[in-house]
């Protein structure tokens, strides 16, 4: 089928063609312009659009609806192998809107390792509107069945979990999840539609900071979902309308453009980190390192059943402190300390001090984030350039201890 018939394919409630995922990511939502033929369909800024007559139109409002955001929420769903796909003004802005599919009154279970956003909305945010959260570690999804209550609505994962790569089985979560009636919610940003689709392993609803693999380019703010769920799809998409955290025409423009080479970056990001994560194993300046690639990870044979592939993110412990760990942050060459991850450049962070600075000692302690925990967003650079750049600044780090 041509691409210009796509959008009946994967939008308006449509059972998503399989095509390949290099094919949805290119064709998916992009179908050419019908006035003009462009393939490439125009950046629409327009805020308000003429109706046929009162009541009948195709767009109407552009915080309702865009037709680029359409595009974009079009490849989402295809991406997801989902029914129905949203896009918001950031990742929190996701999270927040699918909590207010809550009532007062509701309880949330949720990962227990989880990004510091996440977290910070859960426990200071959803509190004021009546959402109570237990934080759990599901590394052992029985956990789940103990924190279950009369008002458990919801069970938010991670996996892999943010900044620790532990993960969390998704169809065993799901199984015991659905037995008791509850939604689950996957953050799906760190492995992206490319290694990883929640909904084929039970999950009701995946989530993503948008800012990250999927724009890939580190210049636009967004978060998607997606889902198979029709009633839940409703919820959303009144309080995507309702509330407003929408994404503007060019970052959905932008961010599309994005899509068509993930499955090409994913590669690269994938073979660089596990080229990384292995260098890092074997290095004397470096007491441990996280990465589901490596066969040292604990849950690597439930990566290899439920991944598709390994990702770009990993975290290893430097041998020293806080200070050892700030030296190697200052003395990379290409690779650039800074918060985010996902972009085409490599970045690395310390989260003690950054992404999870929010957590008590004591939080940070029970999941491991310690003082000398370098979390790498390891980009698609030359892999012998980014080997040479961590060797250079482990040795110069450790060496002034």
């Amino acid at each position: 089928m041509s691409p210009a018939n796509t959008k009946n394919l994967y939008a308006n409630g449509q059972e998503p063609a399989r095509y390949g995922f290099g094919t949805l990511a290119i064709h998916a939502g992009a179908e050419p312009d019908p006035h003009t033929g462009a393939v490439i369909p125009p950046l629409s800024l327009s805020t308000t659009f003429k109706q046929r007559a009162v009541g009948d139109f195709v767009y109407e409002y552009s915080r309702s609806d865009n037709p680029n955001r359409a595009h974009l929420e079009t490849a989402i769903a295809a991406l997801e192998h989902a029914k129905h796909g949203f896009a918001f003004a950031s990742g929190s802005a996701t999270t927040a809107t699918v909590l207010n599919t809550l009532q007062p009154g509701s309880h949330v279970i949720s990962v227990n390792d989880v990004y510091g956003g996440t977290h910070r909305y859960l426990n200071k945010v959803a509190g004021s509107l009546g959402v109570e959260t237990t934080f759990v570690d599901l590394a052992d999804a029985e956990n789940l069945r103990d924190a279950v209550r009369e008002n458990t609505k919801m069970v938010w994962i991670e996996t892999p979990t943010n900044p620790t790569l532990r993960l969390v089985d998704i169809v065993a979560v799901s199984a015991i999840a659905h037995e008791a009636g509850l939604y689950v919610v996957v953050d799906n940003t760190f492995l992206s539609p490319y290694f990883q689709n929640p909904l084929d392993l039970g999950a009701d609803l995946v989530v993503h900071s948008a800012t990250k693999y999927i724009n890939g380019h580190s210049d636009v703010v967004m978060g998607v979902a997606a889902t198979n769920d029709d009633a839940l799809a409703s919820k959303i998409r009144f309080l995507q309308n309702a509330i407003g955290a929408v994404p503007s025409p060019f970052d959905c423009y932008q961010a599309h453009r994005g899509i068509k080479t993930l499955h090409l970056r994913m590669r690269q990001h994938a073979e660089n980190a596990q080229r990384v994560a292995e260098f890092l194993e074997q290095s004397p300046y470096v007491d441990s390192v996280v990465y589901p690639g490596l066969q040292s990870h604990p849950q690597h044979e439930l990566a290899k059943r439920q991944m598709r592939g390994f990702g770009g993110m990993l975290s290893f412990r430097i041998k020293g402190d806080t200070n050892t760990a700030d030296r190697f942050l200052q003395r990379t060459a290409l690779i650039t300390l800074a918060e985010s991850l996902g972009g085409v450049e490599s970045l690395a962070e310390l989260p003690a001090r950054m992404t999870h600075a929010g957590l008590s000692p004591e939080e940070r302690n029970e999941l491991g984030i310690t003082d000398n925990l370098i979390r790498l967003s390891v980009g698609v650079e030359d892999g012998d350039d980014l080997l040479a750049d961590i060797a250079q600044a482990l040795a110069s780090a450790v060496a002034d201890n």
